[in-house]
């Protein structure tokens, strides 16, 4: 519209000059013929209308302008992971001279006016490139506070909007199974780990049997495998020995960890080793309720005596 604006104020300009020049012209030759006594026909050329129609042809080379919109669809859901930098976008076609606002729902706070931040959280920000078209608000750390609508508009008139629905999550490992695990002397142990509810592949996953990083401990009998790209490791020991008791923890870079705890028997049946801590709790309660009974009984006989 701008660019269109200026042609066609220099075309304007130009015909108004042109114009000026000829009654000039005209005025000062018929001057000239008068004293000298000649007569002598002049012929005008309608310049003025020869450009109007030149300016016609140019508008019609330009098309004609429409109106802003949103490439980014409405109610476009947005997922990030607590702690990760967010890139919430707002593509918008034709903005011309009108600007893109960025707005918090929850609480109709103002947090950005084109490249301009409104808000205190530094957290926050615009991110345009030159020629781009694409409105991008920027979280960085995301908390869990940070989730809700928020609503890119476009200050035109009457202003446009559209809205985002921005979902923050925590994600968490988890390793297959119960928390408590029993293997014979000798065995198999096989742990699967898996990252839950990141909309992000971690860096890593780290493996640690009592607080010590087993990774790379192959000579200790550790084989641990990796696949990043469905967030997923697994540790393997193909015989187990006393030394691989202990607690288990599977460490992600974006997750919270998981742990198990895995007992080695020595022959034992680990449903007899259960059994046989639960007889040992009721014989303790029975124990216990004889002792009472006994002292009970003392008690009262002493009392009678």
């Amino acid at each position: 519209m701008g660019i269109q604006s200026e042609v066609i104020a220099s075309i304007v300009t130009t015909v108004a000059f042109l114009q000026i020049s000829l009654v000039v012209n005209f005025v000062g030759i018929k001057a000239a013929a008068d004293n000298t006594g000649y007569s002598r026909e002049i012929k005008t050329v309608d310049v003025t209308t020869e450009i109007l129609a030149a300016m016609n042809e140019l508008e019609a080379t330009f098309p004609p302008l429409q109106p802003a919109y949103f490439i980014t669809k409405n109610s476009t859901v947005i997922m990030a992971q607590t702690g990760s930098i967010a890139r919430i976008p707002c593509v918008v076609k034709n903005l011309g001279e009108a600007t893109v606002s960025w707005i918090r729902r929850k609480d109709y706070h103002l947090l950005t006016v084109g490249l301009t931040s409104y808000t205190v959280d530094e957290r926050y920000q615009p991110v345009h490139y030159q020629n781009s078209e694409d409105w991008t608000l920027q979280i960085r750390y995301v908390q869990k506070r940070d989730a809700g609508l928020y609503e890119c508009q476009i200050t035109s008139h009457p202003p446009s909007s559209i809205f985002v629905d921005f979902q923050v999550v925590e994600a968490e490992a988890q390793i297959e199974g119960s928390k408590e695990k029993y293997l014979k002397y000798g065995s198999v142990l096989h742990l699967v780990c898996t990252v839950l509810k990141s909309p992000e592949i971690p860096t890593y996953i780290f493996w640690y049997h009592n607080n010590q990083m087993v990774n790379y401990d192959s000579h200790r009998g550790f084989n641990v495998t990796l696949d990043l790209a469905n967030k997923t490791s697994a540790l393997y020991v193909p015989r187990t020995t006393n030394e691989h008791t202990g607690n288990y923890s599977c460490v992600p870079s974006n997750a919270h960890p998981d742990s198990t705890v895995v007992h080695i028997l020595n022959g034992e049946n680990p449903a007899a080793m259960q059994h046989g801590r639960g007889r040992g709790l009721s014989l303790f309660h029975c124990t216990s309720l004889w002792l009472l009974l006994i002292c009970f009984l003392t008690t009262s006989i002493l009392s009678g005596t």
